[in-house]
């Protein structure tokens, strides 16, 4: 068995509460984050084997369907996501900005996992809907070849769910702008 992540978002804090009650009662699986987060809406990050994390994910899913917003299971997920979820992630010099966003807390974490995986990119930051409203975005650097090839494989991937919202790429971001976003 592999290790992996899993994380329910839903639109009220009480059920995702409840849920992520379920979720802990159904399988050995670790809390990483529960928490409210714009706009009043409850996301549960888990960890733990494959199999125990898609049977609370699944349980949360089918005893709490309504106001379910957004969920996943990522088995091997990338070990750059932990890192850039609460901002410790350090670099040097920054060749490539690329910046994508999207309706839900869930898939901005999916969508890095992607990017990590497509090309030689660095996550440095996850805003998961703190402070957006709900949205969610993620900043990552590499080349500019990377960075692009990273952004428009995460795009193509997330056209047909709706949550994907924007996507840039800055080439040589200047030192002032970059100063203001770490």
């Amino acid at each position: 068995m592999s290790k992996a992540i899993g994380m329910i978002e839903y639109q009220t804090v009480s059920t995702g509460v409840v849920a992520a009650d379920t979720m802990v009662k159904t399988a050995d699986v670790d809390i990483i984050e529960a928490q409210t987060v714009c706009p009043g809406k409850y996301i549960v990050i888990i960890s733990g084997e494959l199999s125990a994390v898609r049977a609370a994910v699944d349980a949360s899913k089918a005893l709490y369907e309504e106001g379910l917003i957004d969920s996943f299971v990522l088995g091997n997920p990338h070990e750059s996501i932990f890192s850039a979820i609460y901002g410790a992630t350090s670099l040097g010099e920054v060749d490539a900005l690329g910046v994508l966003e999207t309706y839900s807390a869930a898939s901005i974490i999916v969508a890095a996992d992607t990017a990590a995986k497509t090309a030689e990119v660095d996550l440095i930051e996850l805003r998961i809907a703190k402070g957006m409203c709900g949205k969610s975005y993620m900043f990552i650097t590499g080349s500019v070849a990377s960075v692009t090839a990273a952004i428009e494989r995460t795009r193509s991937q997330m056209e047909d769910t709706g949550f994907f919202l924007d996507s840039s790429i800055i080439a040589k971001p200047d030192e002032k702008l970059w100063q203001t976003l770490i």
